[in-house]
């Protein structure tokens, strides 16, 4: 049950909310057009699951503005058929950070686009940025997403690509993700990883991400000994990087 579900609605305006131990969502967006919310405060235990502090689905002109979200789940979730998403100046911490996903379960699935967020800062978070993808036949897409101007203050998986999403590893398709992963830029981002593998990238062998860019980004690993530096790996993804970029990131 969530504390608050926008369904079905047009325009939107929501200001100065505060949500507290919701059952599971607290707030959720479904089927909607041009929904602005702004000031939004969040607060539930590091530790209650499914309680994503804002679920973006199916909806388009959503925008995020000036939150602070402390949860047990997705700070923000983004699911099918969420388009043109305006994320900006939202501190996340704790939670899972904010994730495109999961997608992918169903094969007849819409995809996810026009996605921006700038300005976030995220404070000891599982995930930072994640897009997460179900490793099974679908016909649906990430496409089209900036990540900009973000900040990691000891987060678990600051970046992170993952197109065999299986939680609890228990009765995971073990296919390929049929969910095509494009044009995703990551710029001017800093901070520390709590995991010497700061940047994962785990896309679909099947249908590889493509597009991805990385400018101007600078993880450091916070965890391991003196002068021990973050890593990257990557898996069937396809990109470029300029300016500083560290870790450095081995492309196809």
């Amino acid at each position: 049950m969530q504390n608050l579900h926008i369904a079905n609605s047009k325009n939107v305006e929501i200001d100065g909310l505060t949500s507290v131990n919701s059952q599971k969502f607290h707030i959720a967006v479904t089927g909607s057009q041009n929904v602005n919310l702004r000031d939004i405060t969040v607060t539930a235990s590091g530790t209650s699951p499914n309680t994503d502090g804002i679920h973006i689905e199916k909806s388009t002109l959503v925008s995020v503005l000036n939150s602070t979200i402390s949860t047990g789940d997705d700070c923000i979730s983004m699911g099918p058929g969420a388009r043109n998403v305006w994320i900006e100046r939202v501190a996340c911490g704790p939670g899972h950070g904010i994730s495109i996903g999961s997608l992918g379960w169903k094969l007849q699935e819409p995809g996810v686009q026009n996605v921006t967020v700038k300005r976030v800062h995220f404070t000891e978070t599982t995930n930072g940025l994640r897009i997460k993808t179900w490793a099974r036949r679908s016909l649906g897409f990430v496409r089209n997403v900036l990540f900009h101007h973000v900040v990691f203050d000891g987060v678990k998986n600051p970046i992170l690509i993952d197109q065999n999403y299986c939680p609890g590893g228990r009765n995971c398709p073990r296919q390929a993700s049929g969910i095509k992963v494009s044009d995703i830029r990551y710029k001017s981002i800093r901070g520390t990883s709590q995991s010497k593998v700061a940047v994962r990238f785990e896309c679909s062998k099947a249908n590889p991400c493509a597009g991805i860019t990385m400018h101007d980004v600078k993880l450091t690993y916070v965890g391991g000994g003196r002068g021990e530096e973050a890593t990257a790996t990557c898996a069937n993804a396809r990109g470029t990087s300029s300016g500083f970029v560290m870790p450095v990131v081995r492309y196809l």
